[in-house]
């Protein structure tokens, strides 16, 4: 069995990092700069709550959670109008393609891109010798919504520069 590292800040952002980047790259030639981290990210609530601000747009969150030596949830928030370009781009779909397939077609895509994101975060996990399992992903999607952690768990906020575009890593962890 190989020796477990102790979970930081630092692993977990390096982890992140290099998970959402390689999908982001690989499925959607997309740049995800991580840009910033937990300390700067606590500042500001996300999505922001302020109406008339960039909050005010609708967002939709893919969600997965992973269970074994180490739990928890990882939370992706994309707005709404990002999570469809990142769904044309995935797909090979133009706006009217996109439009006629429905929401659905963004909701499954976001959920798979997520899916891979915290797949690849767990495999990182697992490396470093806390084996665990991914859970079937979700989608959330609303104007206003904040997500809170239990006072059992550590949280982990990354923001990612997509191009101009914000993604928002929230993740969730705690050791069993």
């Amino acid at each position: 069995m190989p020796v477990q590292l102790p979970i930081t800040e630092t692993l977990v952002r390096e982890y992140i990092d290099h998970s959402v980047s390689d999908v982001f790259q690989t499925m959607l030639t997309t740049m995800a700069v991580l840009v910033k981290g937990t300390a700067q990210a606590a500042e500001e609530p996300w999505p922001p709550l302020h109406p008339g601000k960039e909050g005010a747009k609708p967002h939709i969150v893919g969600t997965v959670g992973f269970t074994g030596d180490i739990n928890g949830m990882v939370y992706l928030y994309l707005d709404v109008d990002f999570a469809r370009k990142c769904t044309r781009q995935l797909l090979g779909m133009t706006d009217e393609e996109l439009d006629q397939a429905g929401e659905e077609v963004v909701n499954d895509a976001i959920a798979e891109l997520t899916n891979m994101s915290v797949g690849g975060f767990k495999n990182h996990l697992c490396d470093a010798g806390h084996p665990c399992l991914l859970t079937i992903p979700s989608i959330v999607r609303g104007t206003n919504f904040s997500v809170e952690t239990t006072s059992a768990a550590q949280r982990h906020i990354f923001h990612f520069d997509c191009s101009g575009h914000r993604l928002v890593a929230d993740i969730h962890l705690k050791a069993d």
